[in-house]
């Protein structure tokens, strides 16, 4: 039975996660008919991807709290109530880029709370030998969400229209209201006298925030990737539906990836980020490539292993933050989310600007810099929380350094 508890969370987790997260993908793979459509530009297209990452990032940063006093009962009707709203507007009422924006800031919000309902979930509901792969498979839905986007085109939006795949997704927003609803109440907790509570024992903040401003040019980078390749693609000679069918099998590999790092890291003890960074390097690298190597042969492969390497490390990268969370994994984790969020926020609007003043083949090696910025924090980052097990180690001892049968290092107990 738990095992059977276990896997329903890290699924609804990742199902929650998808719909979320799939809104700027819809629109990055049907961008060349949404604009069409409503006559607007690439840089307008950035905004808009830019208006639903910079509402979820405020409402992460000032809403975690009140998100965790509401519970999961109320939370999932909230993120239902959000989505279903959204994509409505979108599917139905929206002839305007300015319509488009309104409906996207809603569906920034619903992605705030469908993140941090499903973050919550597997930072303290699942067992500590299986956070990483929850954190993995959690994360792996937003490349699941991206594949998604590129399939609706040569299947639903071909068929029905671009409406089709916003009004699809809204409906599936009201189960999740249906769900909230029939779930049942938790228990009433019991808690301790005010007096005998010690305040929890957190994260040091500087390393934490140093990998809150690393997932932000991460973010800005990778966002850039999902919103702008099939465009790119399409440029170098693909066709609309074969662009995305690239951001679908790229995103499948990436979804593969990160279930493989999740269940990698619960076999390790630690040494997590120097693997992020790795990966955030390849990602560098690719980038560059695409740009350098304007050819259809050259974005299939380089877009590929972008995504299936390059943009493989979130969950890695919130399972190892929630790791040294000590007692409060969930807000360390929040930090993250926020920071992907503003880079998300930041990237495809900036990077649009890039695209429309110098073009494509400038705008790529830009993004591939904010991943080597973005690397060298994550290291910088991993050197503080090291330094801060040693001079303020956990009540409980800590395993960290990395090592499969036994922790390279092991704090001791404190003084």
């Amino acid at each position: 039975m738990a095992g059977r508890d276990t896997a329903r969370t890290m699924l609804a987790a990742s199902g929650l996660t998808v719909l979320g997260a799939i809104a700027p993908f819809l629109l990055g793979a049907q961008a060349v008919l949404i604009q069409r459509d409503l006559g607007f530009g690439p840089a307008r297209l950035g905004l808009a991807v830019s208006v639903f990452f910079a509402t979820a990032a405020l409402a992460t940063i000032l809403g975690v709290g009140a998100l965790l006093r509401l519970g999961p009962r109320l939370g999932l009707v909230l993120a239902g109530t959000l989505v279903a709203l959204g994509h409505a507007v979108i599917g139905l009422l929206a002839q305007s880029w300015w319509a488009l924006v309104a409906a996207m800031a809603v569906l920034g919000l619903a992605n705030a709370a469908c993140q941090g309902n499903a973050n919550a979930a597997v930072a303290t509901a699942l067992p500590s030998h299986r956070r990483g792969l929850g954190f993995g498979i959690k994360q792996s839905a937003v490349p699941a969400a991206i594949m998604f986007g590129g399939l609706a085109v040569p299947t639903t939006t071909v068929l029905f229209g671009w409406r089709s795949t916003f009004l699809i997704v809204g409906a599936v927003g009201l189960f999740v209201i249906l769900v909230g609803l029939l779930r049942p109440p938790p228990p009433a907790a019991v808690s301790a006298p005010v007096a005998d509570q010690e305040p929890p024992d957190r994260a040091p903040r500087g390393p934490l925030l140093l990998c809150g401003v690393a997932i932000t040019f991460a973010s800005a980078s990778a966002n850039f990737l999902g919103a702008y390749l099939a465009s790119w693609a399409h440029g170098v000679g693909l066709n609309v539906e074969q662009a995305g069918l690239l951001l679908a099998v790229g995103s499948g590999s990436s979804v593969l990836m990160r279930i493989l790092l999740g269940h990698r890291a619960d076999h390790r003890y630690g040494a997590n980020l120097p693997i992020v960074a790795g990966m955030i390097l390849t990602g560098a690298l690719c980038l560059a490539l695409i740009g350098a190597l304007p050819h259809v042969w050259a974005v299939v492969v380089f877009g590929f292993l972008a995504f299936a390497i390059g943009w493989s490390w979130p969950g890695l990268f919130l399972f190892a933050v929630a790791r040294v969370g000590r007692d409060s994994p969930t807000q360390a984790s929040s930090v993250i989310q926020a920071g992907a969020f503003v880079g998300g926020a930041l990237g495809p609007a900036l990077f649009g600007l890039v695209v429309s003043a110098v073009g494509f083949e400038i705008s790529w090696y830009v993004a591939s810099f904010a991943f080597l910025v973005a690397a060298a924090l994550v290291l910088a980052a991993r050197r503080g929380f090291r330094l801060d097990l040693r001079n303020r180690p956990p009540a409980q001892p800590f395993g960290y350094g990395g090592g499969h049968d036994a922790p390279r290092f092991t704090t001791d107990p404190p003084l």
